[in-house]
């Protein structure tokens, strides 16, 4: 019999989690994030506020559930620790009156085309477009191997990911004192952030039901479908806007909530986005059959919509051109790609999981996403009160967060009420993501409030 803890699917805990007679390796890995909790307080505790080391200190407990509870993030903390670990001894070789030296990440080998914080963001990026490439090979094939490298290539990109978000921390803190910050002050770095967390995400969802002798492998090809439509934008806003660039916070992000508000915020955009495309999948496989195309053409239809936001993204700010040859470019080979899932349904659909498996995973995403999103706007609140004095302004961003989070809330009280399954549900939550994307994006491009300091 397994030694490890029993696992309720229905419910996503494990029944086992605080049982004390542990595998000997479960304990080890407590006492090295402990060890290294200690640590961290030793070296950079006089640097700490209260608030970041009460952070510190719920982050440690926290990181040894999750690797009891999901064992392969183990060896990701450990290989994207190590990695930083090195990165940070490369720069520190040589140093001058601040710092490490961050010349040395055009220079050193490791550093230029591997290690630094950007050369790792474009590996997770290459990496995350050849996941969604061999995810759809496996699909389209039904081949097991091309869904295996699928999923191992991902992993390979949340490495790269992790990796280059901590490194681009140190890289900032390396600047000068007061620059220094957590990578997710800007569109750039919650785009970064976003595209590992929804990877991050489906992989412990693909891990936890293949245990169960359930095969999500085939729902891989949609959900990365997502990840690589966000690091398409992050490569255009890197090189077209020179995003990559470390900036100095602006005074309103300079607070402690920022650590905390940010990352729940986009757990929620991440699991509500793998909602979305396992929506679409679920009406893919329910339109297998169908041979009207108008009764196809809404599935392409919200399809394009969601590929349509490219089109406000001028070449140029201030240019009379209306899009750029990248976007243009971009948006035909998202309206293609969409047109041939829906021609392939057939094909396709019977590579994907029953109903029933495409409903239960669709639900348990927008659960997870509604918990975070409630703590990040209930965090956002007390940010706003120390910011700007007030809790709640009405500014265009929490207005459309508030949509969000009711569009949401009304979808999960449907579903527990009232029995809402099927066909509607997709539609509704692959609706969501049009409203979570405006939410995320459109407000920053089309309106101005007090979070302007995110315009395109």
């Amino acid at each position: 019999m397994s030694t490890s803890p029993a696992v309720d699917v229905a419910n996503d805990l494990p029944t086992g989690l605080t049982d004390l007679k542990r595998p000997v390796g479960d304990w080890l890995f407590a006492v090295a994030v402990l060890a290294l909790t200690g640590w961290a307080f030793w070296r950079f505790g006089s640097a700490m506020d209260v608030y970041e080391q009460a952070i510190l200190l719920a982050a440690a407990p926290s990181v040894i559930a999750m690797g009891w509870f999901w064992r392969p993030v183990r060896l990701l903390l450990l290989a994207s620790g190590l990695a930083t670990w090195g990165a940070a001894a490369l720069y520190l070789r040589t140093t001058d009156d601040w710092g490490a030296d961050l010349a040395q990440g055009e220079q050193v080998f490791w550093l230029k085309y591997f290690l630094s914080s950007q050369s790792a963001i474009l590996w997770m990026s290459m990496l995350f477009f050849m996941s969604t490439v061999f995810y759809w090979i496996g699909l389209l094939s039904r081949s097991a191997t091309g869904t295996k490298l699928g999923s191992r290539i991902a992993w390979a990109g949340v490495f790269m990911a992790v990796t280059g978000t901590l490194v681009r921390w140190f890289e900032s803190h390396q600047i000068a004192p007061d620059i220094g910050h957590i990578p997710v002050s800007n569109l750039y770095e919650v785009f970064v952030l976003f595209s590992w967390l929804t990877t991050a995400y489906w992989l412990y969802y693909e891990d936890r039901f293949a245990k169960m002798g359930q095969s999500l492998g085939s729902l891989g090809a949609f959900v990365m479908l997502v990840v690589s439509a966000a690091v398409g934008f992050l490569l255009w806003y890197a090189v077209v806007r020179g995003a990559s660039e470390i900036q100095p916070l602006v005074p309103a992000l300079q607070s402690w909530w920022m650590k905390l508000h940010v990352p729940a915020n986009f757990i929620g955009y991440g699991t509500f986005a793998m909602s979305a495309m396992v929506a679409f999948a679920y009406l893919i496989k329910q339109r297998a059959g169908e041979t009207q195309w108008w009764k196809l053409a809404p599935l392409w239809g919200v399809g394009v919509v969601l590929c349509f936001e490219p089109l406000v993204f001028r070449s140029k700010p201030g240019t009379e051109q209306m899009v750029g040859t990248y976007w243009a470019i971009y948006f035909g080979v998202a309206a293609l790609i969409v047109a041939g899932i829906v021609a392939a349904r057939r094909k396709i659909a019977v590579q994907l999981p029953d109903f029933e498996v495409l409903d239960d995973v669709m639900y348990k995403a927008i659960a997870v996403g509604f918990a975070f999103f409630t703590i990040a706007t209930i965090l956002g609140a007390f940010w706003a009160a120390e910011a700007w004095g007030g809790y709640w302004s009405w500014d265009p961003k929490e207005t459309w967060a508030l949509i969000v989070w009711l569009n949401y809330a009304a979808w999960l009280h449907m579903r527990l009420m009232k029995g809402l399954r099927g066909e509607f549900a997709a539609w509704w939550a692959l609706g969501g993501l049009l409203v979570t994307s405006f939410a995320f994006l459109g407000v920053n491009m089309f309106l101005s409030g007090l979070h302007s300091y995110g315009q395109l």
